[in-house]
């Protein structure tokens, strides 16, 4: 489960759980680095977003965690997921009808 493998990244070498103020301050650190880089449009944004987004999830998920911290990493976390789906360049649409058409015109 994709959860699961998650959750043994925040894992420390030693099999301990991660310490709460080390994802914490690690989310800080990625959120600032998206905010300074924000101007630029690139894949690199859309990969530090989504980077954020599991640092919250994963932080939301820590039971030792308190409750007003867990439920507002939780509501980030979904925010950041939204930023990470708008970002992600859309799929273009009917690009294989596109082309039979194409291709019956030029014929």
């Amino acid at each position: 489960m994709v959860t699961d493998k998650m959750n043994s990244a925040f894992m420390e070498p030693n099999g301990a759980p991660a310490q709460p103020e080390l994802l914490v301050s690690a989310v800080l650190h990625l959120m600032s680095h998206y905010t300074a880089n924000n101007h630029q449009e690139t894949q690199s944004c859309v990969k530090l977003a989504s980077v954020i987004e599991r640092h919250l999830k994963a932080l939301a998920d820590l039971p030792n965690l308190a409750p007003v911290l867990r439920a507002t990493c939780q509501q980030l976390s979904e925010q950041w997921g939204n930023v990470v789906e708008r970002t992600m360049p859309q799929p273009e649409k009917f690009k294989f009808f596109t082309r039979i058409v194409a291709g019956a015109r030029s014929a």
